[in-house]
């Protein structure tokens, strides 16, 4: 007898395949998310939907939604093996019925989850996905993409501007929450954004999340930006019209634990599907999340896909990832007992390790000009080191310990100042360590640690001054820059994602002179290569008295490149005017104040004040300049 022909069936699209199996097993579908999840489709001359999903460990998996009235035994899936991955079509199904994957277990439980690639979700408190279409989102921001290409964000400015969308500003006296949609809120961050000279807008929480007071860092719908603002297509509208504005868009992303919701990740298909087994490397105790089994292909293929998916798909410009440490260290948050050392006995954990090589190798090589940020708080090292080096390949990293040490500077009474003024200097002594961004961020201004402004000493007035002093210091340390939203004019009270930032006060003089200063030193910042273009090298920045202690004050150059247009900054952390401070410079010829305290930026007419250097040995300095120095004052200055 001859043998009989095998005649396979030809493979549609949208259909999971043996190629995508592999692919996923080895944790290399970086474009997963295109089959995965829930497509339009045409099956037989047929419109519906197919679905996917991975629930490896289920005894059945069905599909229930509007489109068969939630019925268990309407539309059971097909297991594909070998690593049980469900798939079915159904005709009929359309753009906007909600669904969930209904998984028998094991034990014969049924349990209802949303898709973990849906790409959008049923407005909380729902908790169903959503079918829609994102293959056709529109876009007409070639240019910046174009931009983008070349853009490197070690010489390039960096000015970040950090936001909780739903906070940020909301409309009173409204029955709902009072949210801005994706597309009102395009507009209006836009205007300001663009008006107080940041480059960059980071948004917290955008992936779809239950519980607002999680600020979006307990995400259920990795693949999804929230619906509380928008549709998809919102979304989409919102990125492209800050790229046309010249704005570029870097998104919270949490790959380190999710939440144990009962539609989300937890236990998907009845056993730990996404999260390690054993729960002292599965769980967090502080935060009551689960955290991903990064040594599954699988898990790793969801999370690299996922950032690919917000890049590739969605235009993103960056991902700022979100307790980078927590993932790196097996011990981190827990108790002896709860933990479990990794094969050599450390406390590493080597699988995240590999993963974030695999991560930052992937987004970066494919997207030119794309950001990777690390959140790490720990002294781990090469962060930004390149992977072939051992590092772990971000394109830059927060300096958490320079936010710590300028904070607590910062909240001292002056008078105790000169006992602190190593906490100023300190960051010097790693500023190359890695590629930095200064950071004030969220984290700052919550749980009773006050407003940036009520952190100052003092009342009314110094408190402003304070601040005006801090962030001068701060544009000129080297470093990328980040403000939290509130922070540039002066918020009172502690940020709450319940409510509107305050606007009203940018009307009151004191907010509004702060925030013109805040203006006035961002767009410097843009303006002088000398600020942004050896963040990472020694050349571009000196010392010329980092030890006046005794009147806390600071003095030092930035320099660009090509040594043209430096900028000495003088910093006076007191309340005491020292009307003729001599400073050491380094070259003779004429010093313009670009900038002071209490005039802001010198503007274009203005008539700028100009000092001249003159041969008189000072900070070790072969020149000096003397200039008025009052309370808290603070003066830049240009040379050539």
């Amino acid at each position: 007898m001859g043998r009989q022909k095998t005649v396979q069936k030809k493979l549609q699209p949208y259909e999971i395949g043996e190629l995508d199996q592999y692919l996923f097993g080895q944790g290399t579908h970086y474009e997963i998310f295109r089959k995965m999840g829930a497509h339009k489709a045409v099956q037989k001359k047929q419109e519906g939907v197919y679905f996917a999903v991975w629930a490896p460990h289920a005894a059945r998996v069905s599909v229930v939604g509007e489109f068969n009235a939630w019925d268990f035994g309407a539309n059971e899936m097909h297991r594909q093996e070998p690593l049980g991955i469900y798939t079915c079509f159904v005709p009929g199904a359309q753009e906007g019925d909600l669904y969930k994957f209904c998984i028998e277990t094991q034990t014969g439980e049924r349990i209802f989850k949303a898709d973990p690639f849906a790409n959008y979700a049923e407005r909380r408190p729902g908790t169903a996905s959503r079918v829609t279409d994102i293959s056709n989102l529109k876009w007409s921001d070639e240019q910046w993409l174009q931009k983008r290409k070349k853009w490197d964000q070690k010489e390039n400015p960096l000015a970040i501007y950090e936001v909780h969308m739903g906070s940020w500003m909301r409309y009173p006296g409204t029955e709902e929450e009072g949210f801005y949609t994706y597309r009102e809120f395009a507009h209006a961050i836009t205007d300001y954004v663009k008006k107080m000279g940041y480059t960059h807008v980071e948004l917290m929480g955008i992936a779809e999340h239950p519980f607002d007071g999680s600020w979006g860092y307990q995400v259920t719908g990795y693949y999804a930006p929230t619906s509380r603002y928008g549709t998809p297509q919102d979304f989409a509208y919102m990125i492209n019209y800050l790229h046309r504005n010249g704005i570029g868009v870097i998104l919270d992303w949490v790959p380190a634990h999710f939440p144990k919701d009962a539609h989300g990740l937890a236990d998907f298909d009845g056993t730990p599907t996404f999260e390690y087994a054993d729960p002292r490397k599965g769980e967090h105790p502080d935060w009551g999340t689960k955290i991903f089994d990064y040594s599954k292909p699988e898990v790793q293929n969801f999370l690299i896909a996922n950032a690919l998916f917000w890049i590739e798909h969605y235009h993103v410009d960056g991902l700022r990832v979100d307790a980078v440490a927590s993932m790196l260290y097996l011990d981190y948050g827990k108790q002896d007992g709860q933990w479990v050392p990794n094969q050599y006995g450390g406390n590493q954990n080597l699988e995240a390790i590999a993963f974030f090589k695999h991560l930052n190798s992937v987004v970066l090589g494919r997207n030119q000009g794309a950001m990777m940020i690390a959140e790490e708080s720990t002294a781990w090292p090469k962060v930004t080191g390149a992977p072939e080096d051992d590092g772990l390949g971000f394109s830059l990293k927060w300096n958490m310990g320079w936010m710590h040490d300028f904070t607590e500077y910062m909240k001292l009474d002056p008078l105790f100042r000169k006992g602190a003024h190593y906490q100023m200097t300190f960051s010097m002594e790693y500023a190359y360590s890695e590629n930095y961004i200064l950071v004030l961020s969220h984290d700052e201004v919550v749980h009773l640690k006050c407003s940036m402004l009520n952190k100052m000493p003092g009342l009314g007035f110094d408190k402003f001054a304070n601040l005006k002093a801090g962030y001068t210091f701060m544009l000129g340390h080297p470093g990328k820059k980040l403000l939290f939203m509130g922070q540039d004019f002066g918020q009172l009270h502690e940020w709450d994602e319940k409510v509107s930032l305050d606007w009203h006060l940018t009307e009151e003089d004191l907010h509004k002179d702060l925030q013109n200063y805040v203006r006035d030193l961002l767009h410097i910042y843009q303006k002088y290569p000398a600020l942004y273009e050896s963040d990472d090298d020694w050349d571009g920045f000196s010392w010329i008295n980092a030890n006046d202690g005794d009147r806390s004050i600071y003095s030092f150059v930035r320099y660009a490149k090509n040594h043209k247009k430096s900028l000495l900054f003088v910093c006076n952390f007191t309340p005491v005017a020292r009307p003729d401070y001599r400073v050491g410079v380094p070259k003779r010829g004429n010093y313009t104040v670009i900038l002071d305290n209490e005039h802001g930026a010198y503007k274009t007419g203005e008539k700028a004040p100009v000092l001249k250097a003159v041969k008189s040995e000072c900070d070790g300095q072969p020149y000096s300049v003397s200039l008025p120095l009052p309370a808290y004052g603070t003066a830049i200055l240009r040379f050539s």
